[in-house]
């Protein structure tokens, strides 16, 4: 059975036995997590030379590197600012980290508001073959913006599941690294933890998927780069891939690394 035949592939070797897969949205459904981090950057720098450190070693620019990945990169915007501002030494209320936050917002959204970010076709194949084989889809995502960005970029009737920034909010959850919003997405779909995967991007992300129990957590290193993958691997992924399309052919590599 091929797809050149008009038929779906199979369901790739490492997420057969699973009943559900949950997706993260920014940078492994669609492809928004460059856009945050140059939203974060041009925030964070402005209000780095608004109010620079004491310390002039903390006065460098926000890394999207290491920066991004690292501090905000799956968090919440107001978890994410607060790392942010936390790791230069800056002395920051509330009032502070949620200006930092809000100005982010704003980049963001003007970024989104100039046309639909796309989709990843790896993943868009992978969504098609988990749905024809019946296995259940869920995206988790900190923003506020998932929706939107799901219904642009034409992956809504791929999913099942959708447990966003909003969502989050109503129902109190907090945000990852904590567990909350995957375990929610896994609870909506009732499957148990045990019995899904979690394929995330995000250190924070990850770290979320292991501490949930889930049964197979699969970084995604966008970057290519042998830090951001040993970062994945260090909080809790089994498996690291630079594309979802890499799941197809992952046991030919040994399976889980």
């Amino acid at each position: 059975m091929t797809e050149t035949e008009g038929r779906p592939a199979p369901v790739p070797t490492v997420l057969r036995r699973l009943a559900a897969v949950l997706f993260d949205t920014d940078g492994v459904l669609i492809d928004s997590a460059r856009l945050h981090a140059a939203a974060w950057k041009t925030a964070f720098d402005a209000h780095l030379r608004a109010h620079p450190p004491s310390d002039p070693s903390q006065r460098r620019p926000f890394d999207l590197n290491d920066d991004y990945p690292r501090l905000v990169d799956g968090r919440s915007r107001l978890d994410g600012a607060a790392a942010l501002l936390a790791s230069r030494g800056v002395e920051s209320d509330a009032a502070t980290v949620r200006a930092v936050a809000d100005a982010k917002e704003r980049l963001f959204t003007a970024c989104i508001h100039e046309g639909a970010v796309a989709a990843y076709p790896g993943t868009v194949r992978l969504l098609r073959i988990l749905h024809a084989a019946d296995v259940s889809r869920a995206a988790v995502s900190a923003s506020r913006h998932a929706r939107e960005l799901l219904a642009g970029a034409g992956l809504t009737d791929l999913l099942d599941v959708l447990v966003d920034g909003d969502e989050a909010a109503r129902l109190h959850l907090p945000g990852k690294p904590d567990p909350a919003l995957f375990l929610e997405a896994a609870g909506r779909l009732r499957v148990l933890p045990g019995r899904a995967a979690v394929i995330e991007d995000a250190p924070a992300g990850v770290e979320a998927g292991r501490r949930g129990g889930f049964a197979l957590v699969v970084g995604v290193d966008r970057a290519g780069t042998t830090t951001a993958r040993a970062r994945l691997l260090r909080h809790g992924a089994h498996l690291v891939v630079g594309d979802l399309a890499e799941l197809f052919d992952a046991s030919t590599r040994g399976g889980r690394q």
